[in-house]
């Protein structure tokens, strides 16, 4: 599975080190930027990312912001994209297995480097339920 990864200047370090423990467990990874932590807009990461989800290069990313919302804004205005800003385990649970998420927003200067861990490998774990939540699904889009 290949996963692309997109964060701002307060998402910079987390995103370091979820790419560093997706290496570990053999995923390719894409890093979309930013590079470092010095200040930037989500937007311009975030945009690359949704694009390259529109377009099939990738079809799963994780974004990383300070709050997690912003990133989590602009990705979701991509059509194929559907990101949750995951803060917890059972969140990142129900993303994938009720709502089909294919984006996990994290909020970095919320979230612990181990909870980010585990909220990560739950979100990549888990598989879509179907059945009545596809129909939810099947509206969302305009």
């Amino acid at each position: 599975m290949i996963i692309g990864l997109a964060s701002d200047h307060a998402g910079f370090y987390l995103k370091n080190i979820i790419i560093d423990h997706l290496k570990g467990k053999e995923y390719e990874i894409i890093d979309y930027g930013c590079f470092s932590d010095e200040s930037c807009d989500y937007p311009d990461y975030a945009h690359i990312l949704g694009n390259s989800i529109d377009s099939g290069e990738i079809s799963t990313g994780i974004v990383f912001c300070g709050s997690g919302n912003g990133i989590n804004m602009t990705v979701n205005k991509h059509s194929r994209v559907r990101s949750a800003l995951c803060w917890n385990v059972d969140i990142a649970f129900l993303a994938r297995h009720h709502n089909d998420a294919n984006v996990c927003s994290l909020p970095s200067r919320f979230v612990s480097n181990e909870l980010a861990v585990k909220i990560v490998d739950t979100f990549l774990s888990e598989t879509f339920d179907g059945g009545r939540h596809l129909n939810r699904i099947e509206k969302i889009a305009l």
